[in-house]
């Protein structure tokens, strides 16, 4: 049997790792943006990414569609 340091826990370690690969250094996400933020009031948005112009659209049920 493998011999553990005072007090510490056999299961310590092994969460530790899971944690760690579930959430990588820098990987932390920020909250969403809500779409009333982003399109202020508009039925549409032009986004440049990577100098291509995306159309974020508003359809009158409410959904968002996004073209290129």
């Amino acid at each position: 049997m493998l011999a553990l340091p005072s007090g510490q826990s056999p299961v310590a370690p092994a969460l530790a790792a899971d944690a760690a690969a579930c959430d990588p250094v820098g990987s932390i996400q920020p909250p969403p943006l809500d779409s009333q933020q982003l399109l202020q009031g508009r039925r549409e948005l032009q986004i440049l990414h990577q100098g291509q112009i995306y159309r974020l659209q508003q359809t009158r049920q409410g959904k968002l569609i996004l073209t290129k």
